[in-house]
């Protein structure tokens, strides 16, 4: 006999307006979509092709991460149910980790962590050496050198090289794959040492009982009294960018302070074209859609208080924007990604 489907939740079918006004803890969130279960069990299976016997707890919480000294994995609360994560989008203009594939690369990501937890890796000597000290304090932001072929390219943004943990995180991540594909992947990269050093040392530590167990969950949704319209307000207030008159110099080059016949004023051209910009250049970097989207409301309003004109070839106007958009991204100091443990 089947079981009969639970009922959807009554905010589920809310407006958007009414359902930011709901706290966290009052959602009635739990791990139990099939979505969320088969992430999770993927990763199960990934750690029980490499023979490990740990698993780690995970638990809803506001975002990703995975706590020191707590090896489990904390997965953001939206991915729970398809309501939130339309709720996501709409306001964060994409959703980390709401595609099978970016499900798994996250998971595998932080599960790189809660294994350094678990069997405290970060207190070897040899792992120092190779990937930093895990002491270090995270820094506020940071700026990768994307031509380094001495860390691992998992996550975007070149994440590995924003703290040890991190590198070490992305190198575990590299490391579920199979052998074959990342030796061939990173053939003559000083990156390979770490991976052929993971590769060591879960050898040793796979079939063995990691000395911290703890099950404790750190802010579990359950607990968060946060309304989301807190939530997302605190969110944006932190990936939102500012000083936009630093564009203004190289808005003149590309578009014409003249109104010339047929030409189209800028700021309504990048209006038109925003989403298909803001996706080429997310795809490029990396970098979050909204932070892009607000880099280009912030051109947009120079644009218009320049009276700047778009003219030439549409296509063509559109991608050299696309680069200068890139080219501004990639030389911005990157803001760390909120989803990593702290």
């Amino acid at each position: 006999m089947t079981q009969p489907s639970p009922a959807a939740p009554s905010w589920a079918a809310w407006p958007t307006d009414r359902l930011l006004d709901v706290r966290m803890c009052d959602l009635g969130l739990d791990l139990g979509s099939a979505f969320l279960q088969e992430g999770i069990e993927r990763l199960g299976a990934d750690l029980e092709r490499r023979g490990f016997r740990f698993r780690p707890h995970c638990w809803l919480s506001s975002e990703w991460f995975s706590p020191k000294d707590v090896p489990g994995i904390a997965i953001p609360f939206y991915l729970a149910h398809p309501r939130l994560v339309r709720l996501e989008r709409s306001l964060m203009l994409e959703v980390e980790g709401g595609t099978r594939k970016e499900l798994r690369k996250i998971l595998r990501h932080e599960c790189g962590h809660a294994v350094a937890w678990a069997y405290r890796l970060n207190r070897r000597r040899r792992w120092q050496q190779l990937f930093g000290r895990s002491s270090e304090e995270y820094p506020d932001s940071y700026k990768p050198d994307p031509t380094s072929r001495s860390y691992v390219q998992h996550l975007p943004m070149y994440y590995a090289q924003s703290h040890p943990d991190e590198d070490f995180a992305e190198t575990f991540a590299v490391w579920l794959q199979p052998r074959h594909v990342w030796r061939r992947r990173y053939a003559g990269w000083p990156a390979l040492r770490k991976l052929e050093y993971v590769d060591e040392l879960m050898d040793e530590v796979h079939d063995e009982p990691p000395p911290v167990r703890s099950r404790r969950q750190v802010d579990p949704v359950s607990r968060i009294r946060t309304t989301l319209r807190e939530h997302y307000a605190l969110r944006m207030e932190r990936t939102a960018p500012g000083a936009p008159d630093i564009y203004d110099a190289d808005l003149r080059k590309l578009f014409s302070g003249e109104r010339l016949p047929g030409s189209e004023p800028a700021g309504r051209f990048l209006r038109r074209n925003r989403t298909v910009i803001r996706q080429l250049v997310s795809r490029w970097t990396g970098q979050y859609q909204f932070t892009l989207d607000h880099v280009l409301e912030d051109m947009i309003r120079r644009c218009r208080e320049l009276r700047l004109h778009a003219v030439g070839d549409e296509a063509d106007l559109r991608m050299q924007f696309a680069v200068l958009l890139t080219v501004q991204t990639m030389h911005s100091l990157f803001n760390r990604r909120d989803w990593i443990s702290m």
